[in-house]
């Protein structure tokens, strides 16, 4: 399973927020920080925004920051909205579903499964475990201190 770059870089994002929690960040220092297109990043924050994950400042001197605790920030519940419906396979989507094998195959069983446990585990840790013992690192490969 591979999530999309989208959901990749919406975790970046929030992880870079969390070890700053007291700082306002902008479209730019983030860019540049990873590395990423900026346009590319403005579509992410917007979405962050009205997932209730970020809150922004508008004017001069503005940006924006975590809308939470990065521990009330369950990395399952990033991950389930950025990437939306998740259909490992063609059978998961019933209004797309062509196989031809679905009503008698086992697959979907074992994938749904699979992908309850991932999530399961996702939702086990918050963006406060991710940073919480590395934020020096962080600071020094983001550049943020």
């Amino acid at each position: 399973m591979q999530l999309t770059r989208y959901s990749d870089l919406s975790l970046r994002v929030l992880i870079y927020l969390a070890v700053r929690p007291d700082a306002l960040a902008t479209i730019e220092e983030i860019a540049s920080a990873y590395g990423v297109s900026r346009a590319h990043l403005m579509k992410v924050v917007h979405q962050l925004g009205r997932g209730g994950f970020l809150e922004t400042v508008r004017g001069r001197g503005g940006g924006f920051q975590l809308a939470r605790e990065p521990g009330e920030i369950a990395v399952g519940e990033v991950v389930r909205y950025c990437e939306g419906e998740m259909n490992l396979v063609e059978c998961f989507d019933p209004q797309t579903n062509e196989c031809r094998i679905a009503p008698a195959c086992g697959l979907r069983g074992v994938l749904e499964e699979a992908l309850d446990a991932f999530l399961a585990s996702l939702d086990r840790h918050t963006l406060e475990d991710l940073v919480a013992r590395r934020r020096r690192p962080l600071d020094r490969l983001l550049d943020v201190s």
